[in-house]
């Protein structure tokens, strides 16, 4: 039986104690004056385990573009038999921001050939049980990496010569039409670039929406056929990620150096709505 790519609250209270499962926080929050760590500390889901996003980033020494780039097989296999996930384990991951951080972990995990992992839909929100505030002892896991599929990911060049295939972007409207950036040195879009943003994914409950829902979404945005999907530094473009693999859309590909990569280039920008 396949595991993921979603599970809900029921089903974690039903498992939470289950010795092939691991649960992570991974929460992560874009304004510096605010920690994950600090937030997992002051309560988490029982037996869960923290894992920060720098802890699965890569470094720009290494070639790699953007705020949060991509890490080696190294330094994934690493961080993930730390939090103690094996082989076979079942990993669930979550935050409270509507899986949009969350989603990363589960697009690594997959990236790195791990076959049974999920996010936690609905986050932490989700939980109604108790709360710990101990992080566990957990044994280092026997997790290996395996060589990624440098296909599923694209740098710049890739997106200059998109041919036929929609380019998404994930972020909030305002920051695609250009009216704010609070990050990046430029504002706007890569031109030719649809709104799509990660928070559209999601019902008024603060869950995904049906599968049948999502696939009419990007459907209209002309993604059936396949899309690259980016956002600020390939963190929340996951989130779109998720929702086209709840579609049935399987042919899509991050642009993993996203805005932070773009904006720091000699690119042409765009601003404002999309035409038409």
């Amino acid at each position: 039986m396949s595991f993921g790519p979603l599970v809900d609250a029921r089903w974690l209270h039903e498992h939470v104690d289950d010795m092939d499962l691991r649960v992570i926080d991974f929460r992560w929050y874009l304004i510096a004056s605010r920690f994950g760590r600090d937030e997992y500390l002051k309560g988490h889901i029982p037996g869960a385990v923290f894992v920060d996003l720098g802890d699965v980033t890569g470094s720009r020494d290494e070639g790699n573009q953007g705020r949060h780039p991509l890490p080696t097989p190294q330094h994934f296999e690493h961080a993930m038999r730390g939090a103690g996930v094996g082989s076979d384990t079942k990993v669930v991951v979550y935050d409270d921001a509507g899986g949009s951080v969350a989603a990363r972990l589960w697009f690594l995990l997959e990236w790195f050939g791990h076959r049974a992992q999920a996010v936690l839909d609905g986050g932490l929100a989700a939980w109604h049980g108790p709360l710990e505030t101990t992080a566990p002892a957990v044994a280092p896991g026997d997790f290996r990496a395996k060589q990624p599929d440098s296909t599923r990911v694209v740098d710049f060049r890739g997106v200059e010569g998109l041919r036929g295939v929609v380019l998404l972007d994930a972020r909030a409207g305002g920051r695609y039409r250009g009216e704010a950036e609070p990050v990046d040195p430029k504002a706007g879009h890569v031109p030719g670039a649809r709104s799509a943003p990660w928070s559209d994914n999601l019902g008024p409950e603060g869950r995904f929406r049906p599968p049948k829902e999502l696939r009419h979404r990007y459907t209209e945005l002309g993604a059936e056929g396949g899309a690259v999907v980016y956002c600020g530094s390939g963190v929340n473009a996951c989130h779109d990620l998720l929702a086209l693999r709840l579609a049935g859309i399987d042919d899509v590909r991050l642009y993993a150096g996203s805005w932070s990569d773009w904006s720091n280039r000699d690119l042409p920008v765009a601003t404002g709505a999309e035409p038409g």
